[in-house]
């Protein structure tokens, strides 16, 4: 019999249930993300970037032969945050499944694009040689495996070639045990795992997207820099370029390494702040941050993809981030976030979303990628129309 006195609690689904859960959960999840797992802070500066505000767009577009407006995309598309910068200024800015202005929502693998910028600044820094470099001149601990043979470039590419099932659907995929180790919070858990796959294809021949590639990303950087993952985004990026909120990095356990691919917890105006520094260039205060080219090339179709093979649309992948048929740079994660960055357009969106999963999905009739794509496009039909 417990002792423990009946005080009031938050219930929050374990870690492992993460990537399965119902409809019902997934907002009260993605809001608690630091109650499910173990994190690290990514600290904010003295100072926030201001953006400024100015006349909210109207904005309407059709679909099944009916107009709509954003209230209605928010409610079909299951819409938490939606945010849209023209430049440094708000043209949009909404909440709902109770997420408020300071809270921080799950990334999902939009953190992807971002731990992948920073390998830009850690080739700019010199702490990483060459894109070309193998990954166990860093991580020794994969000596003797399948990422013995991969470089870099092809972590950043999702080419390395190894054999990984991300079927979020499958208990015992890859993507799910390595979800059961950070629910778990088990030391070495995804490390060890990396290690046990083998290889499939020769590393850089083949697109195949892979949650752990990035774990071995991050853990690559924090070898290469001496800092942890949170620390260097913090003195590169977060705090220096003026974001209003303290994030956090995920964390395979305690006190351990930094989840460098999904799970990360932000507020949306510094999801929208980060599309910002890329649409300066990478520079901050005069300095760039980022090697000369690396937003042109990370922003390119290293490989050409089908876009009916993935949730997004997209037609493309460069250095982690999928490039929509127009040519924007787009974060994506599960379950509907997505951060596009159109750098020609100088626009910004950034969509926080609980889109339902299998096998709940099967009942639920809106096409959201096409309401996505149809909403995107009349926000930047109106920008140009000065509306």
């Amino acid at each position: 019999m417990s002792t423990d006195k009946a005080e009031p609690r938050r219930y929050v689904p374990r870690g492992e249930d993460f990537l399965l859960l119902s409809p019902t959960w997934q907002a009260h999840a993605y809001r608690n993300v630091d109650s499910m797992f173990a994190t690290r802070p990514i600290r904010r500066g003295q100072q926030a970037f201001p953006l400024k505000r100015a006349a909210e767009i109207a904005v309407e577009y059709e679909t099944g032969g009916e107009r709509r407006g954003i209230d209605d995309y928010i409610y079909r598309a299951n819409v938490a945050g939606l945010l849209v910068l023209q430049g440094d200024t708000i043209r949009l800015e909404r909440y709902a499944l109770g997420l408020e202005e300071h809270l921080r929502w799950s990334s999902m693998s939009m953190i992807k694009s971002l731990t992948t910028t920073l390998v830009g600044a850690a080739l700019q820094d010199g702490a990483i040689a060459s894109l070309d470099d193998a990954v166990s001149l860093y991580l020794p601990a994969l000596r003797d495996s399948a990422y013995d043979a991969v470089s870099v470039r092809n972590l950043i590419t999702m080419s390395s070639g190894v054999d990984w099932n991300e079927d979020y659907t499958d208990r015992n995929s890859h993507v799910n045990r390595y979800s059961k180790s950070l629910g778990d919070k088990v030391p070495g858990g995804v490390l060890a795992l990396m290690r046990s796959v083998r290889g499939l294809h020769k590393p850089g021949s083949q697109f195949l997207y892979n949650t752990g590639d990035t774990y071995v990303l991050g853990a690559l950087l924090s070898a290469a820099t001496g800092r942890t993952l949170a620390d260097y985004m913090s003195s590169k990026i977060w705090s220096r370029f003026g974001m209003e909120f303290d994030a956090f990095y995920t964390l395979e356990s305690e006190g351990g390494q930094e989840i460098g691919g999904s799970r990360a917890g932000m507020a949306l105006r510094d999801f929208g702040r980060f599309g910002l520094f890329l649409l300066h260039g990478g520079v901050i205060g005069g300095e760039t941050v980022l090697p000369p080219n690396w937003l042109d090339d990370a922003g390119s179709r290293v490989f050409t993809l089908d876009p009916s093979t993935n949730s997004y649309g997209a037609d493309g992948y460069g250095y982690s981030w999928w490039i929509d048929p127009d040519g924007a740079m787009v974060a994506v994660g599960f379950a509907g976030q997505t951060l596009y960055v159109n750098r020609k357009a100088n626009v910004v969106i950034v969509t926080l979303s609980c889109q339902p999963q299998p096998p709940f999905a099967a009942s639920y009739d809106i096409d959201i990628r096409s309401e996505r794509f149809a909403f995107k496009d009349a926000v930047l039909d109106r920008i140009r129309e000065g509306g």
